[in-house]
C-alpha cells in the first residue's frame, strides 16, 4: 500500500483530488494535509466541526519528546470522514503558514509514522502537499515539505488539460526529478495525475511535460463543490464519475508502486522495523480509535 504525494504549481485541485482518492479507496484510507501554506479541509468539508486543537500544528511539539510520542499524537489528532466507525481518516493542515517553519524538524519523523501507516498498519496513505516552491532550483527548505517528497512512493504533479495548466507545470517536472533522483527513490517517482479540464488528453499532456500520466480524473464540478464546501453530498456519491474514476486511479497507483519496488529493487520497509512505533499506530488508528 503506497505513499502518494499530491503537488501542484499552482491551485489545481490537489486536496480535492487528494479526498476523492482518499474516498474511494477499497482499503483503510489516511489523508495527511501537509500544505505549508496552510489547510482547507477543516474549513471546507468538515464546515469547521474540527477546531485549531487538533490537526498538523501540534505534531511538531510531540515529535521533540520521541517518536513513541509522534505516533501518539498523530493519531490523537486524526479526525474520521465516514463516521466514527470508518475507515477513511484526515490529519487536517495548518491554521496559519506561520506554523509551518515550526515543523521543519518533525516532517522527517512524520514521513516514517506514513510509511509505518502504509507498510505495518495497512492504510491507503496520501499527502497533500500543496503548491511545490522552489529556491534555487531545489524544493524550497520551508514552504515545501521536502522529506515527505523524497521518502514518498510516487510524487503526482496534479495538472489541468489546459494550455495554462501545462505551462505552470512546465517547469517543476525537472526540477522534481531531480529532487527525487538526488534525494528519494528516482526520478521515475514523479509522475502526472491528469484533471480532465480543458482539451488537452493523457497523451497530449505526457509529451508537452514529458512525464508519464500515471492517473486521470474527469472534471465532475458537483462532486469537487462537496468535497471543497461539504454540505450535503450529491446523489449516488460513490458512484459519481469523479469517485468512479479515483476508485480506479488508487488501484493503478499501488500497481505502478508494487512495480517500481520490483523493478528498482529497493524493498519495502520491514513490517518489524518500527515494531512500537507499528503497535501503538496499529490499535490507535483502529475504527472507533481516532477522535470523533
Amino acid at each position: 500500500m503506497p505513499v502518494v504525494c499530491l503537488a501542484s504549481a499552482k491551485s489545481c485541485g490537489v486536496t480535492t483530488t487528494a479526498l476523492a482518492l482518499t474516498f474511494a479507496s477499497a482499503r483503510p484510507s489516511l489523508l495527511a494535509e501537509c500544505d505549508p501554506a496552510g489547510g482547507t479541509i477543516r474549513a471546507g468539508l468538515l464546515q469547521s466541526q474540527v477546531s485549531a486543537g487538533y490537526g498538523l500544528y501540534h505534531l511538531a511539539a510531540a515529535e521533540r519528546v520521541g517518536q513513541v510520542e509522534l505516533a501518539s499524537a498523530f493519531t490523537s489528532h486524526l479526525w474520521p470522514l465516514d463516521g466514527p466507525n470508518g475507515h477513511r481518516k484526515v490529519l487536517p493542515g495548518l491554521t496559519d503558514p506561520a506554523q509551518a517553519a515550526a515543523l521543519s524538524r518533525t516532517w522527517p519523523a512524520l514521513s516514517d509514522v506514513l510509511h509505518v501507516m502504509s507498510e505495518s498498519v495497512g492504510h491507503d496513505v496520501f499527502v497533500d502537499v500543496g503548491r511545490v516552491a522552489l529556491e534555487s532550483g531545489h524544493l524550497h527548505p520551508t514552504l515545501t515539505p521536502a522529506p515527505l517528497l523524497h521518502k514518498a512512493d510516487l510524487v503526482l504533479l496534479a495538472v489541468r488539460g489546459t494550455e495554462q495548466g501545462l505551462t505552470l507545470a512546465r517547469h517543476l517536472i525537472r526540477p522534481l526529478r531531480t529532487e527525487l533522483e538526488e534525494h528519494g527513490s528516482g526520478a521515475d517517482a514523479v509522475g502526472l495525475l491528469l484533471i480532465e479540464e480543458g482539451t488537452f488528453r493523457s497523451h497530449q499532456v505526457a509529451e508537452a511535460l514529458e512525464a508519464p500520466v500515471l492517473a486521470a480524473l474527469p472534471w465532475d464540478p458537483d462532486t469537487a463543490a462537496y468535497l471543497n464546501a461539504g454540505g450535503k453530498p450529491p446523489r449516488g456519491f460513490d458512484r459519481t464519475p469523479l469517485l468512479r474514476s479515483a476508485r480506479s486511479a488508487a488501484e493503478q497507483l499501488e500497481a505502478i508502486a508494487s512495480r517500481r519496488r520490483i523493478q528498482q529493487q529497493y524493498p519495502s520497509p520491514p513490517a518489524g522495523a518500527h515494531p512500537q512505533l507499528a503497535g501503538v499506530l496499529d490499535r490507535l488508528a483502529a475504527p472507533g480509535g481516532a477522535r470523533g
